[in-house]
């Protein structure tokens, strides 16, 4: 049976998949703190070294190949609502670091 852990960082995983952000550790862990979910300290690392190994997509179109998760997933509670919600606000901030680094760039171009 899959702890919390497991599950709570598959789908921070997923989550951040779906919305184009990278899978680090980092924001694993910064997705299961908005989700309010405590998880061993070492569950993002793996899944991001995971994620880093294997393709998500190829995990997740031979996820019904490892049986029956349905059980499991039911027990999780809002964690999935939660992880999209902390992967949008990710999303977000990214988009602005991403605005601000341009906008530097192109104002650096006249300091001369």
């Amino acid at each position: 049976m899959s702890s919390v852990g497991e599950l709570a960082c598959t789908y921070a995983c997923l989550a951040l998949h779906e919305d184009g952000i990278p899978v680090t550790a980092e924001k694993i862990t910064t997705m299961l703190k908005v989700a309010n979910v405590n998880v061993e300290s070492y569950w993002p690392m793996l899944f991001a070294k995971l994620v880093q190994k294997r393709d998500i997509d190829d995990l997740v179109l031979n996820a019904g190949l490892a049986g029956n998760t349905a059980s499991a997933a039911a027990s999780t509670g809002g964690v999935v609502s939660a992880a999209a919600t902390a992967a949008k606000e990710l999303a977000a901030e990214d988009k602005e670091e991403i605005k601000e680094e341009s906008e530097e760039e192109i104002f650096s171009l006249f300091d001369d």
